[in-house]
């Protein structure tokens, strides 16, 4: 999908910002003439939005841009909702928040819609413009082949030099490739892209987090303690709160529900989720909802952690060492 060139970096200005959505309605999402695009965004992201509509007619789509309240609750409200089953392809921008895991979100991809989601603090777009700068081509290949190999594993393996300690059961997993080709019918992923995921179903032991989605960089003695694939303790101040929020969903808040593995070496430890989690050399563990990835737990809730420098072994076989990739490249993340 991506051809060597697709490698070269952003310029500075404003031509970033083009580049970045020319590549992301174009390139990955392949948007045709004629199309129904639907822009959906945050107040804070209406700015942005615009820019994407603009783009969306720039390649001949029927663009429309939809302002809405999303973080008044976690599934949009019914109107976005059934629109975006009703599109041909839909880009939704969110503030701090994201629509992957809800069931509107499912329903559309099922209706046939293609899409994306993007966190856009404030409706900042450099994180997005820069991420988009990785080479992208790297980025694609290794989603795809460690999608792969944690679709084979059995075992995860995760320790880092904080003091994460953790084996998840990942039996009957299907790996997913983030690779940023959304251009099938029901194909959909977030912007900026880079990272393979799997549904655990089970697990026990330590997660040690530098980012909690909802939360940013939380406190040096956060910890999380996980026991028979569900979070069970918090310590810190922060893991106490978090786990505090994730109870208040009942058992399905607490399930580990996504192991991931960050991919684009253009990531680097910001506090954003949405970056943070894509760092090459990382991994994330989620908990909440696991049913729109592959599993089978609903729940209103979905919260990333993620855990820098990172080692893991699949199956006793090393992937990563402290935070560098055992696969095909020497680049190690920022």
């Amino acid at each position: 999908m991506w051809p060597a060139q697709m490698a070269t970096s952003f310029d500075s200005g404003s031509g970033e910002l083009s580049v970045a959505l020319a590549t992301a309605l174009d390139r990955c999402l392949r948007v045709r003439a004629d199309e129904d695009l639907l822009v959906v965004a945050e107040t804070t992201c209406a700015a942005l939005a615009e820019h994407v509509r603009v783009e969306g007619v720039r390649l001949g789509a029927r663009a429309s841009a939809v302002v809405s309240s999303l973080r008044a609750q976690y599934e949009p409200p019914p109107s976005i909702a059934a629109a975006l089953g009703a599109c041909d392809v839909f880009f939704v921008l969110t503030d701090g928040s994201s629509i992957s895991h809800t069931r509107a979100r499912a329903r559309a991809s099922a209706a046939g819609a293609r899409g994306v989601g993007v966190t856009s603090e404030s409706g900042e777009a450099g994180p997005l413009c820069r991420l988009l700068g990785a080479d992208l081509g790297a980025v694609a290949r290794r989603s795809d082949a460690l999608a792969e190999l944690l679709t084979q594993a059995k075992v995860a393996s995760i320790t880092c030099p904080r003091g994460t300690a953790l084996e998840l059961d990942l039996t009957g997993g299907n790996g997913v490739s983030d690779n940023g080709d959304f251009s099938a019918p029901g194909a959909y992923g977030n912007l900026p892209f880079g990272e393979a995921f799997v549904v655990p179903v089970g697990g026990s032991g330590r997660l040690v987090p530098s980012t909690v989605a909802g939360m940013g960089r939380v406190g040096s003695d956060t910890a999380l303690e996980i026991h028979a694939g569900a979070l069970v303790d918090g310590s810190g101040p922060d893991g106490r709160a978090l786990a505090e929020k994730l109870r208040a969903h009942g058992p399905p808040g607490l399930n580990v529900a996504e192991l991931g593995v960050g991919t684009n070496e253009r990531a680097r430890l910001s506090g954003s989720v949405v970056e943070d989690e894509k760092m090459l050399g990382s991994v994330h563990v989620a908990f909440g909802a696991s049913a729109a990835i592959g599993g089978s737990v609903v729940a209103d809730t979905h919260v990333d952690c993620v855990v820098p420098d990172v080692s893991l072994l699949l199956d006793a076989e090393p992937i990563l060492q402290d935070g560098r990739l055992l696969l095909d490249t020497p680049v190690r993340a920022r």
